[in-house]
């Protein structure tokens, strides 16, 4: 790709979005933003956000080709983030996740884009048991919840627009951890840390034995950037697992790690499952043999002392980080009691600029 791309990062007012902006302009990049605008306020206190150069508040569900024209690259974050969400609405989750996503690739297409790059996630390997080979991109999906069908769905709908014009590529994320200008607690290890810090207890909602593989949302950035980057033969309809080699752990590991960042909470493994059979380890090695310069910087250990630091400056209290400005279920159930949004997650009234 060129020296200096013109991308549109889509889903740049979450949790990611904020970060992806500031690697991708850090890089030299012209970077336009597009943005339904649900979580613009949630923003933590003494959070600085870098502004993309130019923003489009618009549904995803409503992008035309000509909000792309001029655009090289496109990073589509934009999503209902996570299996709460739905199991919220799964229609809604699929109506949003899958086919604006292959709308916006059509439009994309359509203006002479010539990358889409797509935020999958390594949730599409589902219940895969505790197999002794952690898996690879070739492996089988067995996705457990709407968000993760709904992954594995655009993925091949993306890959039937693949021409030589047009590449998509496929960023199978593992879980996000790390602070961002619009921080979530509703993530496993930020919620652990968080916990533990402002209430002094490590909840496990589990027996501690699933796997899940994190990435920082850092590292999530660099892996795009460099996606963005590569020659087009490196990355054409491809799919990396997105994180470190040394990134699986088991839930019970993960509260270990968050103990001895906070010493002195006490850990209470539940036991439950809470119908989560999620457990899968992943096999990280493509991305850094395959994506240039791609080289993930962030260990959990890092992560947490980073979160708490967040949560020590800002004395957090249990109330605030348990609210709707940390929680994306419960930001998206206050602007439809609030009318603001109806049950499709559609503005009954539209937010100004």
């Amino acid at each position: 790709m060129s020296s200096r791309m013109r991308t549109m990062i889509t889903g740049h007012l979450g949790y990611i979005g904020p970060i992806m902006v500031q690697f991708f302009k850090n890089a030299g990049h012209w970077v336009c933003g597009l943005d339904t605008g649900y979580f613009r306020d949630c923003i933590g206190r003494g959070s600085a956000v870098v502004a993309p150069d130019r923003e489009i508040l618009k549904d995803i569900r409503d992008v035309l080709p000509e909000d792309l024209e001029g655009i090289d690259v496109v990073v589509h974050l934009a999503a209902l983030s996570n299996d709460p969400m739905g199991a919220l609405n799964p229609a809604l989750t699929f109506d949003i996740n899958h086919a604006a996503c292959i709308r916006l690739a059509g439009a994309a297409k359509q203006a002479g884009v010539s990358r889409f790059l797509f935020a999958s996630s390594c949730s599409i390997y589902g219940a895969a048991g505790n197999s002794g080979t952690p898996l690879d991109e070739t492996a089988v999906f067995n996705p457990v919840s709407a968000y993760a069908a709904s992954k594995v769905k655009t993925e091949e709908d993306l890959l039937k627009l693949a021409d030589d014009g047009f590449s998509p590529v496929f960023l199978r994320n593992a879980t996000a951890f790390g602070v961002s200008p619009r921080l979530r607690f509703d993530l496993v290890l930020n919620n652990l840390l968080a916990w533990a810090r402002i209430t002094g207890t490590i909840r496990v909602m589990s027996d501690g034995t699933p796997w899940r593989p994190l990435v920082h949302i850092e590292d999530m950035s660099r892996a795009a950037l460099a996606a963005a980057e590569a020659p087009g033969e490196v990355v054409h309809a491809q799919a990396f697992n997105i994180g470190r080699e040394d990134g699986n752990y088991q839930v019970r590991d993960i509260a270990e790690i968050v103990a001895r960042q906070t010493p002195g909470a006490k850990m209470e493994i539940t036991g439950q499952n809470g119908g989560d059979p999620r457990s899968y380890r992943v096999d990280f090695g493509k991305a850094q043999r395959c994506l240039p310069g791609f080289n993930p910087q962030w260990t959990l250990e890092m992560g947490c002392e980073e979160l708490d630091r967040w949560l020590v400056d800002r004395k957090l209290s249990e109330q605030e980080f348990q609210s709707r400005f940390y929680i994306r279920l419960k930001q998206l159930q206050h602007l439809m009691s609030e009318g603001i949004v109806n049950a499709d997650l559609r503005y009954a009234k539209r937010h100004s600029n």
